[in-house]
């Protein structure tokens, strides 16, 4: 998160001030080259004709139209996937990380995380214990000797769960596990929305909301709907519309396919 901060400072400062070296640099390398280049302050020309000329200079163009332009489209970028919330998120997350003995535990920062972005998962109850729950974990598993080694939030989540600690901690056994789906479930958010786009057209655009999050689910879990038999989705079927199947079955016998 320190990274990604001193980036967008970066590229922040790169915009206010790097132009004016961009272009020293730029002339020096054609003059090297001898390489013919517009004068700064000549009027821009659209392609190659006189007759399409704009009401700026060439320096203006490439400054305000590709320079300017591109920093801010990688500044939009980044704080798109990275605005404040997110990066308060991320940067909460770590209070877990085992890494380094625990180095960054915070009782009051994991229990900022739980009621700003995890409210719903723990009841008025939960939230309430959980305060002397962490309590009773930093003094037992953050210094527990056996535990030095771990420094992921993986191996601390296998390693609660051998040695029964996940039943005595179980508030801080559930926290880690929402933030290890974190990564995977922003992923198939994104998957889902894609594939919806692909199920969900304008032909189809009255689809149920059942059969739409059925068809989602076999669209993107492609992997899984591999696996399934044909003939074994018939005989379930079969087995509750016993009549519906043996009817369209025999109008066409060509459907139930040979194993």
């Amino acid at each position: 998160m320190s990274l990604v901060s001193t980036t967008k400072d970066l590229i922040q400062k790169l915009r206010d001030d790097g132009w004016n070296e961009l272009l020293k640099n730029m002339i020096s390398f054609c003059e090297t080259w001898e390489l013919n280049f517009s004068d700064k302050n000549s009027q821009y020309i659209v392609g190659h004709s006189r007759n399409n000329k704009e009401d700026i200079i060439v320096e203006h163009h490439y400054r305000e139209n590709i320079f300017f332009a591109t920093i801010d489209t990688q500044l939009q970028e980044l704080k798109r996937k990275f605005n404040k919330h997110v990066v308060e998120l991320l940067t909460l997350t770590t209070t877990l990380d085992p890494n380094e003995f625990f180095k960054l535990f915070d009782i009051d920062k994991i229990f900022i995380l739980v009621n700003k972005f995890y409210p719903k998962d723990f009841s008025l109850q939960e939230k309430e214990r959980l305060p002397y729950e962490l309590k009773h974990y930093e003094l037992d598993v953050c210094k527990h000797p056996n535990l030095k080694k771990i420094s992921t939030l993986f191996e601390l989540c296998i390693n609660l769960v051998e040695s029964g600690k996940s039943i005595m901690y179980l508030f801080v056994d559930r926290l880690v596990l929402i933030i290890l789906t974190l990564p995977f479930s922003t992923a198939s958010l994104k998957c889902a929305f894609f594939a919806m786009k692909i199920v969900k057209t304008r032909l189809h655009s009255k689809m149920e909301d059942d059969f739409l999050r059925s068809s989602l689910v076999v669209y993107i879990k492609k992997e899984i709907a591999k696996k399934f038999n044909v003939n074994e989705i018939i005989d379930d079927f079969s087995e509750i519309k016993d009549r519906r199947v043996d009817i369209y079955m025999v109008n066409y016998p060509q459907l139930r396919l040979k194993k």
